[in-house]
């Protein structure tokens, strides 16, 4: 039995879970989500709890079984609390700004790259070097955070780039230390 798969999920007041055939969907004050789940999953919803079991101990039964119900537990904890990734600016002259919804980046290239977000997500800036993308959506946060890093990976000579906030970087010596 998966471990993670057989947990139940407690659904918080305000929070309203609907199953339609082999859809499920979750409505709460941050917004709503909707998945199509594996149709030979089974879901049940009884009383504030959501039970994921599996028809058999077959290996794709078994691997969809921990991934549903983390999926389903991250869209209640979505429309609950919401998802975040921070991003940092390593680098002279590296900044990050806003214009509308748009998210302007200066980092070392001879234009500015401009990220526009897709609905349900939205870009913070506490500050010129540190970007937050927030949303509801666990995978689409952790998409755009990552198109938003590929823009300018950290190089690992001197660590200039995007990187994400707590990242470490492994960084290498160069041609000088190599010299004895």
């Amino acid at each position: 039995m998966s471990r993670i798969g057989r947990k139940p999920i407690t659904v918080p007041g305000g929070v309203t879970v609907t199953l339609d055939n082999s859809v499920i969907t979750i409505k709460g004050p941050k917004g709503s989500l909707s998945r199509e789940i594996h149709k030979d999953m089974k879901v049940s919803v009884e009383e504030n709890v959501i039970h994921v079991e599996r028809p058999s101990d077959n290996k794709l039964h078994r691997s969809l079984h921990g991934t549903t119900r983390s999926i389903i537990s991250n869209m209640v904890n979505g429309v609950t609390e919401g998802f975040s990734k921070t991003l940092e600016l390593v680098g002279v002259g590296y900044r990050a700004n806003k214009t509308g919804n748009k998210l302007v980046l200066n980092v070392g290239y001879s234009h500015p790259v401009e990220i526009t977000p897709e609905e349900g997500i939205e870009f913070e800036l506490p500050a010129q070097t540190k970007i937050i993308v927030k949303g509801i959506d666990k995978e689409r946060v952790g998409e755009y955070a990552a198109k938003i890093r590929s823009v300018r990976e950290p190089e690992p000579y001197k660590g200039k780039g995007i990187k994400y906030e707590g990242e470490r970087i492994l960084r290498k010596e160069g041609k000088a230390g190599k010299k004895k």
